[in-house]
């Protein structure tokens, strides 16, 4: 079996060197709020070419805290893409704001920017781009209309691990960017995420995050820390442990290399399946670099002569993993019962759900993995009408 995300291969062959990793902070006995957290943040931050990060334990919890911190809540509007995680708008609603879903672009299935301006209302205070599958939103005009409506813009980078839009790391522009490190991205911490953003607003993120204790409290348990703290608001237990931040290290130092890996798949699945009428291949654009998280294969039914779920089906039975990123929110029964909202209001979303499939992706698979992928969809493939088969597939060649 090919799965989706092979994580024990992965990480099978660095395992001695996480092993010591965070064998050297239990050595320690700092294991939450010492300093392999504030040396984790250090690196990111550089990684990421800002100056600061904050540390927290999930994606959702640095997205509630950007939100928090910029001081969103009941009776403000939020607008966020249709084609994401459930954990974008998740952390929208735990605020009290009301979540406001647009249309995405055909290309990337990133935030539609037109449908974000016909959403602003005087509630709206702000945007949510969601770097889907690793590709960037289109930031630049997201930026000017933020600009022009007064909004904040947030990040959601879950995906984004490296990714670059006209040059610039997704997180660098100074605005809120959330990361997470949960266990199927291309950083992981195994379960974890980062704050990027102006050093006032981390601080009171990091205070948010922390129980609302003062910013002094982080330190009360090292040489010079004191007894003495003060409670300013009702916060979260957000903050990210030392032993996370070991693992996060570590994989920090290796991330270009795996992001290179990914790459080369990514060519090679395009080289082997480009050409095929029957699918729509996920896009780059010229002045973006993706992180390349999730290829996201769309399937042209009328070419293929098969439906989407039924070549899932067809590739599970030559023992290939798949999935299926995402069902488009408002197709979610909690949003549809809350907001109204219908299958046909965001027609983009809706037509890139059902055909929509993800191939394996990362970077321990093989050129021949890669191969065993590839002859799979194209003997699940070689069904369909004759007039239809592509050169050079496999019933053509029978």
């Amino acid at each position: 079996m090919i799965p989706l995300v092979d994580l024990k291969s992965q990480y099978h062959s660095i395992k001695p060197e996480i092993d010591a990793a965070i064998g050297r902070v239990l050595e320690t006995g700092a294991f939450a709020l010492g300093p392999a957290v504030a040396d984790f943040e250090k690196q990111f931050a550089a990684y990421c070419g800002v100056a600061h990060a904050a540390g927290v334990n999930s994606g959702t919890s640095a997205l509630h805290l950007a939100l928090l911190a910029l001081g969103i809540g009941r009776g403000d509007e939020v607008i966020a893409p249709a084609m994401t995680f459930v954990a974008t708008v998740s952390a929208i609603d735990y605020t009290g704001a009301r979540p406001v879903l647009v249309d995405v672009e055909p290309t990337t299935l990133c935030i539609d920017p037109a449908a974000v301006e016909r959403a602003i209302t005087p509630r709206t205070r702000a945007v949510v781009p969601v770097h889907y599958a690793g590709h960037p939103a289109e930031l630049d005009p997201l930026f000017d209309l933020a600009e022009r409506y007064g909004l904040e813009v947030i990040e959601d980078a879950a995906h984004a691990v490296p990714a670059s839009y006209r040059g610039v790391m997704v997180g660098s522009r100074g605005n809120f960017a959330s990361f997470s490190f949960y266990a199927t991205k291309n950083l992981t911490t195994i379960e974890g995420g980062a704050l990027t953003g102006r050093p006032d607003l981390l601080d009171q993120a990091r205070v948010i995050g922390l129980h609302g204790m003062s910013r002094d409290a982080w330190k009360r348990f090292d040489k010079s820390g004191s007894w003495d703290y003060d409670v300013e608001m009702p916060g979260f237990k957000y903050n990210m442990t030392d032993v996370q931040a070991a693992v996060g290290m570590h994989l920090l130092r290796k991330l270009d290399g795996f992001h290179a890996r990914r790459r080369e798949v990514v060519e090679l699945y395009r080289a082997a399946l480009g050409d095929d009428p029957g699918f729509e291949l996920p896009s780059e654009l010229p002045h973006a670099s993706s992180a390349w998280h999730l290829f996201v294969l769309r399937l042209r039914p009328e070419r293929l002569g098969m439906e989407r779920d039924r070549f899932i089906e067809e590739l599970k039975a030559r023992n290939i993993g798949t999935s299926v990123h995402y069902r488009p929110l408002h197709m979610m029964t909690f949003y549809a019962r809350k907001y109204g909202y219908r299958p046909e209001q965001f027609p983009v979303a809706l037509d890139a759900f059902q055909r929509m499939v993800s191939l394996p992706l990362n970077p321990r698979l093989t050129d021949q993995d890669v191969d065993d992928v590839v002859t799979a969809v194209r003997e699940a493939t070689a069904v369909r009408p004759p007039s239809l088969v592509p050169s050079g597939s496999v019933a053509a060649a029978s």
